[in-house]
């Protein structure tokens, strides 16, 4: 039976400014969507970010990307986008990433970067993994923090689609028992490591993979 016949409820679970789009194209799908934002961004440290003399600025997902570009001073140099989504962002801002690696992880990034890096501006969450700004002895500059947020009552659905590994986390404290879609394997790793059952990856990390994986997790 496919996913049209079958009306599961897909619970979405991305901050309120980034729900809208895919909650539409699960609709597309004949899906039932239940929104329910388990995380909030909220801006933080400074009102103006200086590149100048960087080699390469990195930049981990589309509202840091759009943080950065808000804020930066100077001349922008090299830019690292971890994954597609932060990569359109820049480029609907009139910036073409030098670097999106293939695997969408720190990991993946260190691999495709050219060595040696040079002076390297790591930014993004308050809390982002150290790796690669500890590999690159990069200087960070966190430009906004992850909220986890606790619906009462919890979402009732058949299916939650996690698109960070914060998401992962605020759906696993909800101590709901559902099969779960991740966006990548960042997503994946907090989602199993909180006790999650991922069934379903996105195989590109973006919005056209989350949708491509409710498909294959909805058959």
């Amino acid at each position: 039976m496919g996913p049209a016949s079958k009306r599961l409820r897909v619970i979405v679970t991305r901050a309120r400014g980034q729900l809208e789009p895919l909650a539409r194209r699960i609709e597309a799908l004949g899906l039932e969507v239940v929104r329910c934002p388990l995380i909030e961004l909220d801006p933080i440290g400074p009102a103006h970010v200086d590149v100048d003399g960087y080699d390469w600025v990195v930049v981990t997902s589309p509202f840091g990307a759009r943080e950065l570009l808000r804020r930066s001073r100077g001349t922008l140099p090299n830019v690292a986008a971890i994954g597609p989504g932060t990569a359109a962002a820049l480029g609907d801002r009139g910036v073409e990433p030098a670097l999106v690696p293939a695997v969408s992880t720190q990991e993946g990034l260190l691999a495709a970067l050219p060595r040696p890096a040079g002076r390297v501006l790591f930014t993004g969450a308050e809390r982002a993994r150290q790796l690669l700004a500890d590999e690159l002895h990069a200087d960070v500059v966190p430009l906004y923090r992850t909220t986890a947020l606790r619906p009462e009552p919890p979402p009732e659905g058949d299916l939650v689609v996690l698109a960070s590994a914060s998401a992962a986390e605020a759906f696993a404290a909800l101590e709901l028992e559902l099969p779960a879609v991740s966006i990548g394997p960042d997503t994946t790793r907090a989602a199993e490591a909180a006790g999650v059952n991922v069934v379903a990856e996105a195989r590109t990390h973006d919005l056209d993979g989350l949708v491509a994986a409710v498909v294959e997790a909805a058959l």
